[in-house]
């Protein structure tokens, strides 16, 4: 899974170095993305409509509503086991609680979560949102690199992004 990270450009202009470099850099430009509301956009590599309209964000949700619904259920048979006196049944929902806790606490404390609703007014006031997809191991690097020779730009945070999905 990659990290995407997002950065914040008045303008076109202003973004135009910053993908230069990083191609330079072996950062494919099919992972490289940029999005703007009511800014026509020559030079920049455009975000497919799945990235524009957050995909990943909406799984998120999906699978977090469905976790806690998961739970939910669970704790209803463990009460209804404890009640009916089953241990096989309690035992079972107890565990399911248990692996759902753990799914949820994983997903909410190691998947970085930053999504396009964060932007939104940047976006509606015409600046540029460069998206890139980077290997973990090179978050820091591309990070700094773009605070340290583009002081212009506004470091936005990090997000996941998974590639074979085209989110």
């Amino acid at each position: 899974m990659l990290r995407r990270l997002y950065f914040l450009f008045p303008d076109e202009k202003q973004a135009q170095p910053v993908v230069k470099q990083l191609v330079e850099l072996n950062i494919p430009k099919r992972r490289i993305h940029a999005i703007a509301h009511n800014v026509e956009l020559n030079s920049l590599p455009q975000a497919t409509q799945r990235q524009q309209h957050d995909s990943a964000f909406q799984i998120e949700q999906a699978l977090w509503v469905s976790n806690l619904i998961l739970f939910g259920l669970a704790f209803v048979v463990f009460v209804t086991a404890l009640v009916s006196s089953s241990f096989v049944g309690a035992v079972s929902s107890l565990a399911v609680m248990t692996l759902s806790f753990i799914a949820g606490e994983q997903f909410v404390v190691h998947l970085p979560n930053v999504h396009l609703t964060e932007f939104s007014d940047a976006l509606a006031h015409g600046e540029i949102l460069l998206m890139v997809d980077v290997p973990k191991q090179r978050v820091a690097e591309i990070e700094t690199l773009v605070h340290q020779h583009y002081p212009i730009a506004v470091v936005g945070g990090v997000s996941w992004s998974a590639d074979a999905f085209g989110l």
